[in-house]
């Protein structure tokens, strides 16, 4: 039997935490992700535990395929997944969060776009900043926007332009107040297609857990975050 190369290398999922304030639909959120994916993968590859998923890229890849070409990624992305944790958004369970941060090797950080930052934004943008977890901000509850046509699992980007102009204005207006609160806290952050450096900039993807709305979006920029920053932490090696 011939030996393994000890310099065989492989990836691990990297393990994504979903963290916000309380009823800002984070659950539902990963219940949106894990649905709309069945549909898109093999025979199983999607697996669930107790808060616990993980999502395959090659499931992914299908709904996301507009979004790659679009920005190159075609063939890129290396990652197999994502091991996702839906973390409780109650203040009783701050400690799990903190536990969950520790281990993470990426974070969603869920706001309602309509609500902007609420209380426990601010301990889970705490807690993602001291463990230096590379994370997006899924603006949520798109379909909330007033005058909001809805696209079924379509990405952000190709629902937006499907919009009248003045629900893009409100949809901006809701981004522009994130953006104002992070630069508060001194941070930069913008819409992710809009980012120019993924190094000082927090990306923003407006998303919604009800219509599937830039789900796409989130997982290509999760995707890029972790091949970006994640590459060594990831790395898995075999020996003999």
């Amino acid at each position: 039997m011939s030996k393994v190369d000890a310099s065989l290398v492989d990836y691990r999922p990297p393990i994504t935490v979903v963290v916000g304030h309380v009823d800002v639909g984070k659950t539902l959120l990963l219940d949106k992700i894990r649905g709309t994916f069945v549909a898109y993968r093999e025979p199983g590859m999607i697996t669930q535990h107790i808060g616990l998923s993980f999502i395959p890229w090659n499931a992914v890849e299908r709904i996301a395929d507009p979004l790659l070409i679009k920005f190159r990624l075609k063939g890129k992305v290396w990652i197999k997944g994502f091991l996702m944790v839906d973390t409780p958004g109650h203040a009783a369970f701050s400690n799990l969060r903190r536990r969950g941060g520790s281990v993470a090797d990426l974070a969603v950080l869920v706001i309602d776009i309509t609500r902007g930052f609420e209380e426990q934004t601010y301990e889970s943008l705490t807690l993602i900043r001291s463990r230096n977890i590379p994370f997006v901000v899924a603006a949520n509850k798109l379909d909330r926007i007033y005058g909001w046509e809805p696209h079924e699992n379509a990405p952000f980007l190709e629902s937006y332009d499907k919009q009248r102009e003045d629900v893009q204005g409100r949809v901006e207006e809701a981004i522009a107040r994130m953006i104002e609160e992070f630069n508060k806290l001194g941070m930069d952050a913008d819409r992710y297609d809009r980012v120019r450096d993924f190094n000082t900039q927090v990306p923003i993807v407006p998303t919604s857990a009800v219509t599937g709305e830039g789900l796409a979006d989130l997982l290509v920029v999760l995707a890029g975050l972790s091949q970006r920053f994640n590459r060594e932490k990831l790395k898995v090696m075999y020996g003999r």
